[in-house]
């Protein structure tokens, strides 16, 4: 993220956005920590004040005010300070906070339910850039948003979709069970083709989200630390806004 808003001269303080970052994401564990079992009845004798989330909304409004501490320092003068604070923001949200719901799937129910909820994450996800990539390539004639991705199309999207599902079927049909036991009932087929429609599609509008930046930033790839992925971001694009939409369907029981 960095790398990329420095295309632009949008130079948030580094060590603040990759400290906040680090703040938001391990933030995510203090529970295990804080909880009954952790020095008697909680930390000093107290119950965890904050919950699951409160924890990561918590340090985020840490980092937000250490991102306005670092500019206050370094100020000489009008000029980019609002760019670099909202940069900042958008660093800590979009890494941080969606990362923290693919942290909390893995804490979800705790042990194997956690595993398996990350699991089918994952597997849904990279079904439908599969599907989306080898179906595009195939049958694709129709551009889907050639302003921000020329080469995707409406045929590969649908692909991808067809893929996701057939994702979310392995992934509760037979693997999902095989992490759990069998005291768990299998989702229903509504649940894991509606699984499979969700978390697809917000991995599809994650990647179309980093094109946008990318175009508005006037960069091809993220970083090179992984030469012909585009970058860690890119790898990671599909992931981080399907993880809330995965956490949510787990969390509400659909599936």
């Amino acid at each position: 993220m960095l790398g990329l808003l420095s295309a632009r001269e949008m130079r948030p303080v580094p060590w603040v956005v990759q400290g906040g970052n680090l703040l938001i994401v391990s933030s995510n564990l203090a529970p295990l920590f804080w909880g009954p079992g952790f020095l008697g009845r909680g930390f000093l004798g107290r119950g965890d004040p904050l919950g699951t989330f409160g924890w990561p909304a918590a340090a985020l409004a840490l980092a937000l005010l250490a991102a306005f501490a670092a500019e206050m320092w370094r100020y000489t003068g009008p000029g980019h300070v609002t760019e670099s604070l909202s940069a900042a923001i958008l660093a800590f949200a979009y890494v941080g906070l969606l990362m923290s719901f693919v942290v909390q799937l893995r804490l979800l129910e705790g042990g194997q339910v956690g595993i398996a909820a990350l699991l089918s994450l994952a597997i849904v996800v990279k079904m439908c850039d599969t599907g989306a990539y080898t179906i595009g390539r195939l049958m694709g004639r129709h551009k889907m948003a050639p302003l921000l991705s020329p080469k995707k199309t409406v045929e590969g999207a649908i692909g991808g979709l067809v893929f996701a599902c057939a994702g979310s079927w392995l992934a509760f049909r037979w693997l999902v069970p095989a992490i759990i036991g069998a005291g768990r009932p299998l989702a229903p087929v509504g649940g894991w083709l509606a699984y499979g429609l969700l978390v697809g599609g917000a991995g599809m509008l994650g990647d179309l989200a980093e094109s946008l930046l990318k175009r508005d930033l006037g960069r091809k790839d993220s970083s090179m630390w992984m030469p012909g992925f585009g970058g860690v971001l890119d790898v990671l694009d599909s992931i981080l806004p399907a993880a809330p939409v995965a956490y949510l369907c787990w969390a509400f029981g659909l599936v």
